[in-house]
């Protein structure tokens, strides 16, 4: 097992050492252990080897056997029979939102509850509300997040399955039968969540290269085997199809595999019109008796100019007037990643985070940024050990400290900032005169989502009126196949954000990715800024940019619409610009 799979196997033991009602300390060595194999400074292998695994902080001599064995062999029988002594269908009931070990407990033993099924049932006759903890409203939100859970089955967050995605792809492109290969379908347009992985494949070899498919390690399950079409089960339950064609008319499979549906039946609608004919075989030409004479087309960039189109990315085709844009040479020079010259919003382990200050700072410098924001939590989310004004202020008195340490070699400035909670009542967590010895503010909503559209609206165009208020964080709170936004009249908190100089957050995430592409051509228009920042509580998160940015692409942003492509001089001029809109200084 690679060290993120010990750490999940880590975690669901804790778990199900609480669904026991085991000693609490013994869940939280668990916990414990956990988090200090993320926050390792070495590979977890070289501990492995030289037997030093024990010494790490958080990690006891006994689950430093275990983890050990969980490295070497895979498996755990200590794991193994601690999960064959609890119902199978209790770990399932913990994937509602807001039953916890404990109240999951409780359904088990007042009414042997152990299945989704059983639990929604019990909800619609009332028998939760004579429980301790539980009433008519809880039963409300239990059989809401029973609904959602049906929504998001069998759907995949993008941000986590593009990895492996790449990884296969970059196997079957050394196989020597391969001759082009590309990830297709929604996964290759970018869409935050999928259902599968499309791969479209050219070959000189079309079963020696179906062969390779159908083994590669990562394969649990063989659905279909066929000389044109595989499909199988990975090992993490998501579905991959890989589809071979001769490679002459591999850009038009692609192309039309790639889609989506309504993208491609408007270039069809446009073939024909123009007295072709389009379709994964090919485009053909129809000749005055009816025949098809097919288009040659090396590549899809040739594929459009065929039909009278500039080339549209991939992450354009969603019919939202993309082709319009393409025929009158209007299309936006998408941002590139490579442009990002540094990143707000990340946490340390001085409120949620697994990483150090100093740790998250050399992950910056390896990805070659000019600056990175610390943003802790502020004082409200005391379960993420968010600071008060005093740890608040220490902190920024680090980060100066850091700076002139470090920033001349590196060529890395950090940033003092905080993730302020907006509070019920519109108000931010800490006072203006706390916030102004910051030098960035995200104001972000972490609690109270059950108030109407007009309460949570309120309460961000609040927080977008105070001055000291850079961004608004993840704005509608939304966690991709867990949570459903909270009601917000987007519109209002755009116009709002575009006339106070406010920033607005595409929080890169994988569960986020706050605001929606979706919106962004609209904020685009008003003159709003956009922020693409990680959220980042590891080092290693810092990579999300990649995936913020290609959501910023697929919201047709351009550079200049994302404040921080500006390289360090230009930035931190920018990021005076609101305080000095509403009359205040440095």
């Amino acid at each position: 097992m690679d060290k993120n799979q010990i750490i999940q196997v880590l975690e669901e033991i804790a778990t199900l050492l609480e669904l026991k009602d085991e000693n609490r300390f013994k869940v939280i060595a668990y916990r414990n252990a956990a988090r200090a194999l993320e926050t390792l400074p070495k590979p977890l292998e070289d501990y492995i080897q030289n037997n030093t695994l024990h010494e790490i902080k958080g990690i006891g001599t006994a689950i430093s056997e275990k983890i050990t064995t969980l490295y070497n062999q895979g498996t755990l029988p200590y794991y193994d029979e601690l999960k064959s002594s609890i119902p199978q269908g209790l770990l399932s009931l913990l994937e509602i939102p807001g039953l916890g070990p404990k109240k999951v407990k409780l359904l088990y033993d007042q009414l042997q509850i152990d299945s989704i099924e059983k639990l929604e049932k019990a909800c619609q006759a009332g028998q939760l509300e004579s429980l301790k903890g539980f009433g008519k409203k809880t039963e409300a939100n239990i059989l809401e997040g029973i609904a959602q859970r049906r929504l998001f089955s069998n759907q995949f967050l993008t941000g986590n399955i593009r990895p492996l995605a790449e990884s296969l792809l970059d196997t079957l492109r050394a196989h020597p039968a391969t001759i082009q290969i590309a990830i297709a379908g929604s996964l290759r347009r970018w869409k935050e969540t999928i259902k599968d992985i499309d791969l479209i494949a050219s070959s000189s070899s079309p079963h020696d290269l179906m062969q390779a498919f159908v083994s590669l390690p990562a394969v649990q399950r063989i659905l279909n085997h066929g000389e044109t079409k595989s499909s199988v089960i990975l090992q993490n339950g998501i579905q991959c199809d890989l589809r071979v064609v001769p490679d002459k008319i591999y850009p038009y499979a692609l192309a039309h595999f790639t889609g989506s549906k309504e993208h491609n039946i408007a270039l069809r609608q446009r073939a024909i019109h123009q007295g072709k004919k389009l379709s994964e075989w090919g485009l053909f030409q129809i000749g005055k008796n009816g025949e098809e004479i097919l288009v040659p087309c090396r590549s899809e960039e040739e594929l459009h100019q065929a039909l009278g189109l500039d080339f549209i990315p991939p992450e354009l085709r969603e019919d939202l007037g993309e082709i319009e844009a393409s025929e009158s040479h209007r299309l936006p020079r998408l941002i590139e990643w490579t442009e990002i010259k540094g990143t707000l919003h990340c946490h340390t382990t001085e409120s949620d985070g697994a990483s150090t200050l100093e740790e998250i700072a050399h992950s910056a410098i390896e990805l070659g940024l000019q600056y990175l924001g610390v943003s802790d939590h502020s004082r409200s989310q005391f379960q993420a050990h968010g600071l008060d004004e005093t740890r608040l202020l220490n902190q920024i008195r680090t980060i100066k400290n850091w700076n002139q340490l470090h920033a001349p070699t590196y060529g890395l400035h950090l940033l003092a900032g905080c993730e302020v909670d907006i509070l019920k009542d519109g108000s931010l967590d800490f006072p203006d005169t706390v916030l102004a010895e910051l030098d960035f503010v995200i104001a972000s909503i972490h609690s109270g989502f059950s108030h109407d559209e007009n309460a949570m609206t309120q309460r961000l165009l609040a927080a977008i009126q105070n001055p000291y208020v850079t961004v608004i964080g993840h704005p509608t709170g939304r966690l991709l196949l867990q949570r459903q936004p909270y009601p917000l009249d987007i519109p209002r908190i755009l116009e709002a954000a575009a006339k106070t100089g406010t920033w607005i957050e595409l929080n890169a995430t994988p569960s986020r990715l706050d605001l929606d592409w979706r919106w962004w051509r609209k904020a685009r228009e008003l003159g709003v800024r956009c922020v693409i920042t990680t959220d980042a509580h590891h080092a290693d998160q810092l990579h999300y940019l990649r995936l913020g940015t290609q959501l910023a692409r697929k919201g047709w942003l351009e550079s200049r619409d994302v404040v921080n492509t500006a390289p360090w001089p230009k930035f931190k001029a920018l990021l005076q610009e609101k305080r000095k809109r509403f009359g205040l200084g440095p």
